[in-house]
């Protein structure tokens, strides 16, 4: 199983990007994925999470409203539009799957995890 997350760079305060994350090797649409980050000396905290249904998603407090996350079964891709970003947004961003037979959006217990993209954001 491998994850792929792309689309991290840096950007200034109120940009928008969008990350991407191809998974390959598994059924993907068998697996809830979710996004979490790490911001430099903090724990990696959970952002946001779709299930195997594309209609079921969860997000953490801190980014409902501006950040929404995606999939394309087809593509066997999972995306989060970012949009209005702030300076404390700055992390690594990963995306994780995690095999489930519910089509509900998981927040913990994810099996395998991506190497993690960068995005830096200026004040």
């Amino acid at each position: 199983v491998q994850l792929q997350a792309s689309g991290g760079g840096l950007k200034q305060a109120g940009d928008s990007l969008r990350l991407a994350c191809a998974v390959s090797g598994v059924t993907f649409s068998n697996y809830g994925m979710g996004w979490f980050r790490q911001a430099p000396g903090k724990e990696r905290e959970f952002v946001a999470a779709i299930g195997r249904n594309v209609a079921s998603t969860s997000y953490a407090d801190s980014v409902k409203g501006r950040f929404t996350i995606s999939r394309d079964n087809a593509k066997k891709s999972v995306y989060l539009q970012v949009n209005s970003l702030k300076p404390d947004d700055t992390a690594v961003y990963y995306c994780a799957a995690k095999f489930t037979f519910s089509s509900l959006p998981h927040k913990t217990g994810y099996d395998v995890w991506g190497q993690g993209t960068l995005v830096t954001v200026s004040s």
